[in-house]
């Protein structure tokens, strides 16, 4: 593999280890949450009265950026420049900030190291969080492990995906929150985007305590390695890196449509739940063909497999675990009720595995034929991506109505729904909003069993707001 100049940057040094407890890191933290209550939900100080203290809270944020810079040489455009449009910020009255300048000058995606640290400050908020556009700042540093960099310079390249963990936030981050997004930003216009970032950290820690929640609950016997994988936080990060490297490059790989639904535009939510899925299913299907090959290959009279690959192997079946696990006992129960797609996700991942006879609810225990499992998860993939093929010669509308039927084909929706119905022509006829109106925010109601499973996981689910890898 050929390295560039950014990829052979140096590992952090070990004395930089506690800039959680850095003096100029409290002062930034310390400042911007003394901003937030001074700032609108655009982000600007509206209150002229309060432009004294918002400066002198700017001024604290300025002078510990440029205290820690040195600790982040990799960033030194990126820092130089997000202390110019705070400066401008102030200068300029406190209006809605734009920090552009920095935001385009940031360039994580170049850097990615294993350990490498970076320091983000940015008006912003944060999805699955706050919704205001308010000054956060966030120390991570990056996950990187050459089993990663050797899949994804393979089969899996995916240049804007930068996996991280937490070292420090504000509470922006003290939530559900688990990206770092360029397009939170507050700014004036809107770039292209070259990085997108996970914290792998939070993903493995509501994962492990979520699940193993669940699984005592429902009584579900646990294979060693999928046991092995909640009691262990690096290797559960490792692996959602893993599926996240693999999910997040499909969602714009494969047979789409031609104006596939990702791109902003309003659509049915189950809409979404089938993309989701579709990308989880790829990633699941792609680490049971990695799984495979990699095994016949280690029993085989071949060349031995090489650490990396080994890895591979490892984690290639811990991540057909994860996408099961995360999907059927957290992703459906999180979350409100009013067209929550991800929870969709998981109530149809469920009833697919119910309904083929390999997933048992018998006696109030949970049982999973693991051996046939593979098969059965890579044929919802499969029907999806049916649908995804067939919709590239239909009109939206039918696309939508058809992704319905396949939906409806695996999960019950509510009784009073128009869909299950049939829409009438009024509604066929308008425009697509009339269909997307049509939707109940609760189209496809939980399940008894989930009903049942919610009363006991709520508080679990509720605990791991904020929760990072160090929790």
């Amino acid at each position: 593999m050929e390295q560039s100049a950014v990829d052979t940057v140096a590992p952090p040094a070990a004395h930089d280890s506690n800039l959680a407890s850095h003096p100029s890191w409290l002062m930034i933290k310390t400042a911007a949450e003394a901003l937030h209550p001074l700032q609108s939900k655009d982000g600007s100080v509206e209150n002229a009265d309060d432009h004294a203290s918002a400066r002198r809270h700017v001024t604290d944020i300025i002078e510990g950026v440029r205290d820690l810079a040195p600790y982040f040489p990799w960033d030194e455009t990126y820092l130089d420049a997000v202390q110019a449009d705070f400066t401008r910020w102030v200068d300029d009255g406190f209006g809605v900030p734009d920090f552009y300048d920095a935001l385009v000058a940031f360039h994580p995606e170049q850097n990615r190291v294993d350990g490498l640290k970076h320091l983000v400050v940015f008006p912003m908020h944060t999805q699955n969080g706050s919704r205001n556009r308010h000054v956060e700042a966030v120390l991570v540093e990056v996950l990187w492990p050459d089993f990663i960099a050797e899949l994804e310079a393979a089969d899996f390249s995916n240049k804007l995906f930068v996996p991280i963990r937490f070292i420090d936030f504000t509470s922006g981050y003290d939530t559900n929150a688990a990206v770092l997004f360029p397009e939170t930003v507050a700014m004036r216009e809107i770039p292209a985007f070259t990085w997108g970032a996970i914290f792998q950290d939070r993903e493995a820690a509501r994962f492990r305590r979520v699940v193993a929640a669940a699984s005592d609950i429902t009584k579900l016997d646990l294979p060693d390695d999928a046991r092995e994988l909640l009691e262990n936080q690096t290797l559960a990060e490792e692996t959602f890196v893993m599926w996240d490297l693999i999910h997040d490059r499909t969602h714009m790989r494969g047979d789409l449509p031609f104006d596939p639904f990702m791109i902003k535009q309003r659509s049915p939510y189950f809409m979404y739940s089938l993309e989701e899925m579709r990308c989880d299913m790829t990633a699941f299907r792609e680490s049971v063909r990695l799984e495979r090959e990699l095994t016949a290959r280690a029993h085989g009279d071949g060349e031995p497999l090489t650490h990396a690959e080994s890895e591979v192997l490892r984690h290639a079946k811990l991540v057909q675990y994860a996408v099961i696990f995360d999907r059927i006992f957290r992703f459906a129960l999180t979350g409100s009720r009013s067209r929550n797609y991800d929870g969709l996700g998981g109530q149809l991942l469920f009833a697919w595995l119910h309904q083929r006879d390999v997933l048992h609810w018998t006696d109030t225990k949970l049982t999973i034929d693991w051996a046939e499992v593979p098969d059965v998860v890579v044929a919802l993939g499969d029907a999806i991506n049916e649908l995804y093929w067939r919709s590239i010669d239909r009109p939206k509308k039918s696309h939508w109505l058809a992704a319905y039927d396949l939906v409806r084909s695996v999960v019950e929706p509510h009784p009073a729904s128009a869909w299950a119905r049939g829409l009438d022509d009024e509604t066929l006829t308008g425009p697509p909003r009339g269909m997307t109106d049509a939707v109940l925010d609760d189209e496809f109601p939980l399940s008894m069993f989930y009903e049942a499973l919610n009363k006991k996981m709520g508080d679990v689910i509720e605990s791991t707001a904020g929760i990072t890898g160090s929790d």
